[in-house]
């Protein structure tokens, strides 16, 4: 019988399920204005740049409930990176996604209530959370508002480089997140990391 540990309250649970629907918006409107020019468009141009900036604000709003979360509950612990031995901590996860998961090999970091992700899924969180979250907000309220842009940086188009930033950005959270739903399927069964976005506990193997 699967061990339960109650790992998500219910504020984050709720946060994330906004953060989801409120990306999956942003991921469907950006492609679309990307590919504007082309002939076929799910959504018209103006109405996909209102819902993608409506959408970036609620998601600003929403990351700013995460971070304070984070600050004054326990749930920021997880976040915290122990740099002494991660090198080795990160190969050993990843040689266990690569290849011990398919000899049904036992997993290197188990699940606790201290640890709730595993070096790697730690080290992608943070630096998608704390470093490429804030760097496609910042990029995304500076397309809104460019006289905020520096004209020149660089030698280039200030504009250019934010906008160019905003995409590959962007484009790199939005792989992050099929990555994370793919992920979300290893667990004690192929529901169970889904289900405890509904019921808050996790469900060890």
């Amino acid at each position: 019988m699967a061990e339960k540990l109650y790992l998500y309250p219910k504020w984050v649970r709720l946060w994330h399920a906004i953060n989801a629907i409120l990306i999956l918006m942003l991921i469907i409107t950006g492609v679309n204005m990307q590919f504007s020019g082309m002939k076929v468009e799910f959504i018209r141009f103006d109405r996909a740049v209102s819902i993608h900036n409506i959408s970036g604000m609620l998601l600003t709003a929403n990351y700013l409930f995460f971070f304070l979360g984070n600050f004054f509950t326990p749930n920021g612990k997880y976040y915290k990176l122990t740099f002494s031995g991660m090198f080795d901590r990160l190969k050993k996860q990843f040689l266990y996604y690569t290849f011990g998961i398919f000899k049904r090999e036992k997993a290197p970091f188990p699940v606790t209530v201290e640890k709730k992700f595993n070096p790697l899924q730690q080290f992608t969180y943070v630096v998608a959370m704390y470093v490429m979250v804030p760097i496609v907000f910042l990029t995304g309220w500076a397309l809104l508002y460019p006289e905020f842009v520096f004209v020149k940086f660089l030698g280039g188009s200030g504009l250019k480089i934010n906008d160019f930033l905003h995409v590959i950005i962007g484009f790199l959270l939005s792989f992050f997140m099929f990555v994370h739903i793919y992920f979300c399927t290893i667990g004690a069964t192929f529901i169970s990391n889904f289900k405890s976005m509904i019921n808050g506990y996790h469900e060890s193997h």
